[in-house]
This record gives C-alpha cells, structure tokens and sequence, in this order.
C-alpha cells in the first residue's frame, strides 16, 4: 500500500534534510511541501517546529522520528 507522504519544510530546516535522508534510503517517496510558500498548510497542520510528516493527510510527526517508529506507522495497516 502506497501512502501519500509530505514533509512540511521551511527553507533553514537542517533536521528536514535529515528526514529526507531517512525515506530516501528507506525508498519511500515523499513530497516536499515548503510552508513559507504554501501557509496554508500551517492553517491546515499548526506545527511550530520543522519538519512536520504528514501521511495520509494526517500530522503524524514534528521534528524528527526514529526510523523504527517511522516504519512502524508507513507499515501499520488501517
């Protein structure tokens, strides 16, 4: 099962290029979703530190996950 995943960036975020790191060696595709050009994504998931992930148009994370928890809920079943 394929899930929508974004990250919610701004453009000084040195712990978002982390999580990129993490998916793109986990092979899992993501979009990149920089909040300074899009607001309305803060209207929509109010985090207050980057990077937020969103999967399946649920806030799932800010800041940065262990990739076992990541895993964890990419791979839970709904």
């Amino acid at each position: 099962m394929n899930h929508k995943i974004e990250i919610l960036t701004t453009p000084s975020c040195g712990n978002c290029k982390v999580v990129e790191k993490m998916f793109d060696e986990m092979k899992i595709p993501y979009d990149i979703i920089d909040v300074t050009e899009k607001p309305e994504y803060l209207e929509k998931y109010p985090i207050f530190t980057a990077p937020g992930i969103v999967i399946d148009d649920r806030l799932e994370f800010t800041g940065i996950p262990k990739k076992e928890e990541l895993l964890e809920k990419i791979n839970s079943e709904e």
